[in-house]
């Protein structure tokens, strides 16, 4: 989140899908230590999958916001 807003505040086109892939990396990253906790027994796999489900959501979503950001751009 702090990604996205401080991407929007740079106050141009490019540095906002700039940020936007920032924030979606970032959200990405939380993979690693879902499977980390997976594998060391801090949740069930029931808890795990639901995790994934949301970090690949998000990073679906951050992905939409992006090409219609792209595409503001580059018609400039």
């Amino acid at each position: 989140m702090s990604n996205i807003a401080e991407g929007f505040e740079k106050n141009t086109q490019r540095e906002f899908y700039r940020f936007l892939g920032h924030a979606r990396g970032s959200a990405g990253k939380v993979r690693s230590p879902l499977y980390v906790g997976l594998d060391v027994g801090y949740f069930v796999v029931e808890v795990f999958n639901s995790l994934m489900l949301l970090t690949t959501e998000v990073c679906r979503i951050i992905g939409g916001l992006r090409a219609p950001v792209a595409r503001r751009f580059e018609s400039a």
